[in-house]
């Protein structure tokens, strides 16, 4: 299903209207629409070949190196062998052809997944199992219950009453609860008729393909009449069809023009900031190579013309000493070509590879429950994980479970849903363990539902009015939908979770809501059955904050229930309430305290003739064409008045296990978070206080819900000057050039307190316009957090590209559903969670796992560790290679600039490839400055990763000037220590061989102690790459340097007897231990000096583990909890006019089967399943945290160690 993710769409001409015609496919396909097929690999076994090597080609250092090759094949310059240039280019093209051919079979194989999969096509009057490939624009498709919407498809009939469907569109905006579509009356009455349906030729007029998911605009022509079409009509392909048993729709717009397609984001290429650095690096390098050569061979110019006549006898000398210079460039390209060789790049990706293992091997990321573990499914990206400035996050499936529990109340100023302690009057902390209500006197209670305060349901059996009440308006005061298939076994169908929460409460403390008509809702009171007549719905949105129903009870008697935000509700209730209002105040502030949603609750009973009056007047309103809404809103103002408070309830909207803790690990890392959802204002708002993302004590938080650009513009100024006063408006502004290229970049700003930032998708659309972007970034960012509502999948793209672009940081998107793809395919780092929307983010992701708390470790641990590795391996390699070939520079001016290398030619092959390769890669594979416990001990270990203090381009220049350094001491210790040097045996001993042998003896030796001051973790493979490196140098030196080779190849083993009378003189090692002194003093004394005058992070978290007798902090959980004064919000989060749909009957299922009123066990109800202390709901029927042993994970706290320096 990775088409979810893919942009796939077809150049042609822009289209602005769409034309279908019904079962016509000859008409239809004169307009060349889009196929349903999804095409999401790049290569097939005719292009595979061409196109990767010309895209590996595109990489400056392998196309540098096919041009070393050429140069190496032309004897005049070349005095290096082919080989030591073809193999290991070869080499790195095989392997980095090989992953990717791998790659593109998982998505050849993804394709073949998607597109064969089958549906029912009607072609020439029957229905036909089509492969999804082969559907057309203008085919009528039949769907059946839980298939995926093949296309985005015009609903035209349907098995429910009144041509309903219920779909969920989780993979559309994150939202689990159940959607309602309806079709035309016209198309509806065809129903499953196939004679009808083959011959239906309605022709639709419809918008051309575009990424708006709330909206559609089309017409119908069917006969002689013309039918207006909208969004309530379509089906978008992404959703489920749920509790549907069928439904036939017309094909609208198929594949890459579906809607989800069109939303989500392009897929690109993505590459470390390590990589961008390193072309940045390798043209400078480029640079460096040539005005080396070019100054070698002016000298070689010089010393021709100066020099070279007396060495005619042994040298014969080119007549032209231009040309001579012009071959001498080109012979001295070969020779320090070794400055970038191509082995880096291999190594990068061993440990990227390495890394990426680690990862997939963490048991601290597995997740039992699911039997998932933690993926790394790209390995090109770990270092990147380093240095992460900002996050962000999708909200329903990632941060929280999408599951409400009723966890407590008050009613009448009583407290309900503590566990009190009847000796000690302490509350007691509630656990699975505790003895939960039970339930068994109601035979249609949910056997999913725990609730562990006994006091309520003894209230519930004594019968005080007060508590019933407060259960009846639950049962009342709703628009759910009950559907109950098998006597018993209720399936409620919320709108919002929070509602079915609610209602599954009053159902299990015996007010059990059975069934509705627009007339009427029937409830089971306490095991007797009741009908009220329903009289009206005031209903929800977002400026009211509150709903109500009006009702007749069977005795005749009218009442108006309603809930809300308490602030709401406060300032509409009778003044006699004031004192309950005082009581129910301090109960609210303890929920709100402990993270839950709250809702205040009350009633009023009306007078009859009052009603009737008022029912005229709300008739006249609601039919009225002008001010309508302000005419209904002052009726709903003035009979919700003087209203009686019953009391509250508080639901919890459960994050995942350790959400907050990671948040907190995270903010602590310097790291900031961005939430970007499709919820609504309130639900976002309350799980931003819930995870500790907002909190009660910051100074402030914004809230930017305007209609126009221009309120929008005043209302981020407004916010902007609060944070800071006294500022310009373009300062904020600075340019960075790159490569010739100048985009602003927004500076990061210092403002005294914390803020946060609340907008809504409408505001945020005219943010994100080109003339505002900035002043939205600007004053986002100096948020501490920022939550984005109602934001469709490309807004959050939108949102992660802007930040990308004006901020000089590392982005990271994390999502669980197909609503998410976009902003992870824009992020420089996506992360998939394998969550319940399916696993469309998933398979567009760089890195998975089952949980957003193994976030943290992803980050602090495997992100930091693979940074802090790669950045010593880069610097370490530099140093080796420059080192190594500075060397020969320097030996140009004592060789008379003859290109005559320094080292044997075995030497120069086995360097890269044998004597240094090993220890580099030990290095870089399992060093750590701290273990993964101290890493989460200590976030702050994070920070300077974002400041790319661990190689950039002022550690590279440190590299290079120590490098000149070494290779200055390297050449000419060495060289004066043999200057008229006799041996022991009184012979000569300043000869060019054994010159050669002493000073690639020092280089190892040198490399290796340098190498082993960089590791801080040895382990076992460290001293086996070492000491095996430092030993394969000698036995392969002195096995080269034997007669037997000599004998066989005299050209490729000239050094005979070398090793043997060269590296037993004394001296010899002298020199050896004085060049690997002189090397590595400059470094160990700078370190020392540093880390006592300017210590930092890393440094002052080491010593502390040296001080402390454990090795690591031990495991610890804690549990974390919120208090706030702050009121929780209003925990109601469904749609503006589901009650108008609800009273005109269109939401209607089929009938109930009759009910028994006898009190017999009750079945299971699929469509709740909550666990816990409380009812968990979950709109979709899945079941939920099944009762089971917590499992370790990787967010245990760890012993604090205090340190006032942090």
């Amino acid at each position: 299903m990775s088409f979810f993710g893919l942009d796939c769409t077809r150049k042609k001409e822009k289209e602005v209207e769409r034309k279908i015609r019904a079962n016509d496919r000859e008409f239809n396909s004169s307009f060349k629409y889009a196929t349903n097929s999804i095409k999401t690999s790049k290569y097939n076994p005719f292009t595979f070949l061409p196109l990767n090597l010309f895209e590996q080609f595109q990489r400056i250092a392998n196309a540098y190196f096919l041009f070393l090759l050429i140069l190496q094949v032309i004897p005049a310059i070349s005095s290096l062998s082919w080989f030591t240039t073809v193999v290991p280019l070869v080499l790195v093209l095989t392997v980095t052809a090989a992953k990717d051919a791998t790659d593109d079979i998982n998505r050849h194989r993804s394709d073949r997944q998607v597109n064969n999969r089958k549906v029912n096509v009607l072609i020439n009057g029957k229905l036909i199992s089509e492969k999804w490939m082969n559907v057309q624009v203008g085919d009528i498709i039949k769907l059946e219950n839980n298939q995926f919407v093949t296309a985005d498809l015009l609903l035209l009939s349907s098995s429910e009453p009144l041509n309903l469907v219920y779909i969920e569109t989780a993979e559309l905006d994150g939202e689990t609860n159940l959607k309602v579509k309806q079709a035309l009356t016209v198309t509806g009455d065809m129903g499953d008729y196939l004679e009808a349906l083959a011959a239906f030729n309605g022709e639709v007029y419809c918008e051309p393909p575009n990424n708006r998911l709330d909206r559609f605009m089309g017409t119908l022509t069917f006969g002689t009449q013309k039918y207006s079409l909208d969004n309530e009509r379509v089906l978008l392909r992404g959703c489920t069809l749920r509790n549907t048993d069928w439904c036939f729709g017309l094909v609208l717009f198929a594949g890459p023009e579906t809607k989800l397609m069109q939303n989500c984001g392009k897929s690109t290429f993505k590459r470390t900031s390590i990589d961008r650095l390193m072309n940045v690096l390798v043209l400078f390098i480029f640079g460096l190579l040539a005005l080396m050569c070019i100054i070698l061979a002016v000298g070689n110019g010089i010393w021709e013309n100066h020099a070279g006549s007396k060495f005619n006898a042994f040298l014969p000398r080119e007549e032209n000493t231009a040309f001579s210079a012009f071959l001498t460039f080109w012979s001295y390209i070969i020779i320090l070509n070794t400055v970038v060789p191509i082995s880096l790049y291999v190594s990068m990706e061993v440990i990227r590879l390495g890394n990426s293992y680690y990862i997939n091997w963490d048991r601290n990321m597995y997740h039992a429950r699911t039997d998932t573990p933690a993926e790394a499914r790209t390995t090109t990206l770990n270092e990147e994980l380093g240095q992460i400035k900002y996050i962000f996050s999708d909200k329903t499936g990632t941060l929280t479970q999408n599951i409400m529990t009723f966890n407590k109340c008050s009613i009448n100023g009583k407290s309900y849903g503590d566990v009190i302690d009847h000796y000690s009057g302490q509350r007691l902390e509630i656990t699975e363990e505790m003895t939960s209500v039970d339930f068994s006197f109601n035979r249609l209670a949910d056997p999913k539902f725990f609730f562990y305060d006994h006091t309520l349901v003894e209230a519930i059996k004594l019968g005080l009015p007060d508590v019933h009440a407060f259960f009846r308006l639950l049962s009342l005061c709703h628009t759910v939908m009950a559907e109950e298939k098998n006597e018993g076994d209720l399936v409620y169908q919320a709108q919002s979770p929070d509602e079915g929460a609610l209602v599954t409460a009053a159902r299990n403390f015996g007010f059990v809501f059975r069934s509705r008509s627009p007339e009427t809702v029937t409830i089971e009171e306490m095991g007797i059955q009741r009908s009220y007549e329903l009289l009206a719905i005031l209903d929800f949105n977002n400026v009211r904050k509150r709903m109500s129903v009006i009702v007749r009870n069977p005795e005749g008697k009218l009442s108006l229930y309603c809930k809300g935000a308490d602030t709401i509700i406060y300032e509409r209730l009778h003044p006699s309430c004031s004192e309950l209002m005082k009581v129910s105040t301090e109960h609210l502030n303890e929920f709100a305290g402990e993270g839950l949603r709250t809702l205040v609750l009350a009633y009023k009973d009306l007078d009859e003739e009052y009603f009737s009056e008022w029912k005229q007047r709300h008739h006249e309103s609601s039919v009225a064409l002008e001010d309508r809404e302000e005419n209904l809103e002052k009726l709903y103002e003035e009979i919700e008045k003087d209203m009686m408070l019953i009391g509250a309830t508080a639901i919890e909207d459960k994050l995942q296990d350790g959400v907050s803790h990671t948040i907190e690990q995270l903010t602590k890392a310097e790291i900031k978070i961005w939430v970007l959802t499709g919820d609504k204002q309130e639900t976002a708002e309350n799980i931003g206080y819930s995870c500790n993302l907002l909190r009660e004590e910051m100074n402030d938080v914004f809230f930017v819900a305007a209609n126009s650009p221009e309120e929008v513009r005043q209302e981020l100024r407004d916010a902007c000057l609060k944070m800071r006063p006294a500022t310009e408006q373009d300062k904020f502004l600075i340019p960075e050039i790159i490569l010739g290229d100048t985009p602003k970049v927004v500076q990061d700003e210092n403002v005294n307190g914390d803020y946060g930032l609340v907008i809504n998708g409408h505001s945020l659309a005219f943010a994100l316009e080109s003339n505002m972007e900035l002043e939205f970034l600007r004053t986002a960012c100096m948020c501490k957090t920022v939550i984005c509502c109602r934001v469709t999948p490309l807004q959050k793209a939108q949102v992660v590209e802007l930040v990308k672009k004006y901020k000089k940081a590392v982005t990271l998107a994390i999502g669980d559903g197909a609503n998410d793809v976009s902003m992870i395919k824009a992020a420089h780092i996506g992360v998939g969670i394998s969550g319940q929307e399916g696993m469309q983010a998933v398979l567009s992701s760089d890195f998975s796992f089952a949980q957003f708390r193994f976030l943290q470790c992803l980050l602090l641990v495997h992100g930091r560790w693979s940074y802090l590795r790669m950045c010593k391996f880069l610097r370490y390699f530099f140093y080796k290679n420059f080192t190594f070939t500075f060397v020969h520079f320097w030996y140009a001016f004592f060789c008379g600039f003859s290109a005559q290398t320094v080292y044997d030619e075995g030497f120069i092959t086995l360097y890269n490839l044998v004597y240094t390769a090993l220890p580099v890669l030990g290095m870089s594979l399992f060093d750590q400055d701290v273990n993964a416990g101290w890493s989460l001990e200590y976030p702050q270990l994070y920070v300077p990763g974002q400041l790319s203090q661990y190689f950039s381009k002022r550690a590279f220049m440190m590299c290079a000037l120590h490098s000149c350094y070494s290779s200055l001491v390297l050449f000419f210790v060495p060289y004066a220590a043999t200057y008229d040097t006799v041996r022991d045996d009184g012979k000569h001993g300043a000869d060019y061989q054994s010159f050669a042998l002493i000073t690639q003896t020092c280089l190892t030796v040198t490399v290796c102690v340098q190498l082993g001051l960089d590791l801080s973790y040895w382990t076992v493979v460290n001293h086996l790459f070492v000491w095996g490196s430092l030993g394969m140098f000698f036995i392969l030196t002195f096995t080269m340097y034997t007669d037997g080779l000599f004998r066989l190849r005299p050209s490729s083993f000239a050094f005979i007897g070398t090793a043997r009378n060269c590296l037993n003189q004394p001296n010899v090692w002298l020199t050896v231990a004085l060049t690997a002194i002189l090397c590595v003093l400059p470094v160990v004394a700078y370190r020392f000096f540093y880390s006592q005058i300017s210590p930092t992070i890393n440094d002052k978290v080491r010593y502390k583990v040296r001080q402390m007798k454990e090795p690591s902090p031990r495991p610890r959980r804690t549990r974390l909890t919120r208090r706030s004064t702050r009121r929780s919000g209003y925990a109601f989060s469904h749609a503006h006019g589901y009650g108008d749909l609800v009273t005109s009957g269109r939401f209607l299922r089929r009938h109930a089967p009759a009910r028994s009123m006898g009190l017999i066990p009750t079945g299971r109800s699929p469509g709740f399943k909550p666990t816990g202390r409380s009812a968990g709901y979950s709109p979709v029927g899945r079941e939920q945290n099944p009762k089971q042993k917590v499992e370790p994970t990787s967010l245990q706290m760890f012993r604090a160690v205090k340190d006032a320096s942090f």
